[in-house]
């Protein structure tokens, strides 16, 4: 069950307390910067997670006087689209309402996920794959600060550019199952407060354990993709 730390409280939390009860995400983005775009990209990963684990899930906006700009940044980076947030409070049946927002945020009531800030010491570059920056900014859990710096951009972008290439190769092996021990590792990591660079880490581990077949690598990635976005699977059957 996906547990989350509540701002508010510090406590841990259950993202969807009642059994296929609704959770309405309620994300707060008032400015277009890539703070925003971290907090607009965590809400995606909590909604992806919610849905993974049979949670229904009604994900909506409140956004600042540059909302366009803020919505057209995040389909480049994956993210996929809000409702607009209607005026209303809770009772419209959800079981639980969670609000993400940066950490200087108002404050509201119910359970609040708070998005640490981005600091850009270099952009990436321009017309490179926006999966790139997408990775930069899953690799520290959603409570540490991001300092996006061109190291770290040339890291993902390499990343990126290793699994996809794997991930195609091991198609062409034999289909095997997600083994059940790795797939274990990989939900207690995202139940556990989303923790995403633990999700990496069981990836990573997949990638060079000697004793998996590779079409269970495969697998694994193809499920893991589901949560991160990346588009793992896009080079499938590109000549290599």
């Amino acid at each position: 069950m996906l547990r989350i730390i509540d701002a508010r409280t510090g406590e841990p939390v259950d993202a969807a307390p009642a059994r296929r009860g609704l959770t309405r995400v309620e994300v707060h983005a008032p400015g277009s910067d890539t703070t925003d775009l971290r907090v607009l990209l965590v809400a995606d990963l909590l909604v992806r997670a919610l849905e993974l684990g049979g949670t229904p899930v009604w994900a909506t906006l409140t956004g600042g006087h540059r909302q366009a700009e803020l919505r057209a940044g995040a389909a480049v980076l994956g993210v996929r689209p809000f409702e607009d947030s209607p005026d209303v409070g809770a009772g419209l049946g959800e079981a639980q309402v969670i609000h993400v927002a940066g950490e200087a945020g108002a404050a509201s009531d119910g359970v609040r996920i708070a998005v640490a800030p981005v600091r850009r010491a270099a952009p990436p570059e321009p017309g490179g794959d926006p999966a790139v920056l997408r990775l930069a900014l899953l690799a520290r859990h959603h409570s540490a600060p991001v300092r996006l710096e061109a190291a770290g951009l040339a890291d993902a972008d390499a990343t990126l550019a290793r699994w996809r290439s794997a991930v195609a190769h091991w198609a062409r092996r034999p289909s095997r199952p997600v083994p059940d021990d790795v797939r274990g590792r990989l939900r207690a990591a995202w139940e556990d407060d989303l923790d995403v660079p633990a999700v990496l880490d069981v990836l990573r581990h997949v990638e060079t354990d000697p004793d998996l077949p590779d079409g269970a690598r495969f697998e694994t990635y193809a499920y893991a993709d589901r949560l991160l976005g990346l588009e793992l699977t896009r080079d499938l059957g590109n000549p290599s």
